[in-house]
């Protein structure tokens, strides 16, 4: 990922690459561990749920499985039901901001004219 001692560094259009892919992961990291707080503390809250069960119920949603303990309260099925849409939300804009690139090479290739 980066060069080696004995190689000079590498350009500067490059290094603001790197940069912003940096920042990129970190940013993903961010909203992740963002989510997983808000998850965590909607659950604490409307269902009483220890930390541990609410983390696993904010992790299994976010990652597309749905929770582990069912909602008892009518405060906790709503915040389940919106967190749910939140977390499928999340999940189509990362999909899509990762599948854009790819998408559109596909289609430049489609409609590239190779003859002038």
């Amino acid at each position: 990922m980066y060069e080696p001692i004995l190689h000079p560094p590498i350009p500067p259009d490059r290094f603001i690459i790197r940069v912003l892919r940096h920042v990129a992961v970190a940013v993903a990291v961010l909203i992740l561990l963002v989510s997983i707080v808000i998850g965590m503390a909607g659950y604490q809250y409307f269902e009483q749920l220890s930390w541990r069960s609410a983390f696993l119920n904010s992790a299994m949603l976010l990652g597309g499985m749905g929770p582990v303990d069912a909602p008892n309260t009518d405060g906790g099925k709503l915040f389940a039901g919106l967190y749910a849409l939140y977390a499928g939300l999340i999940f189509i804009v990362v999909a899509g901001l990762i599948l854009a690139p790819l998408v559109h090479r596909v289609m430049h290739k489609f409609h590239w004219a190779e003859d002038p």
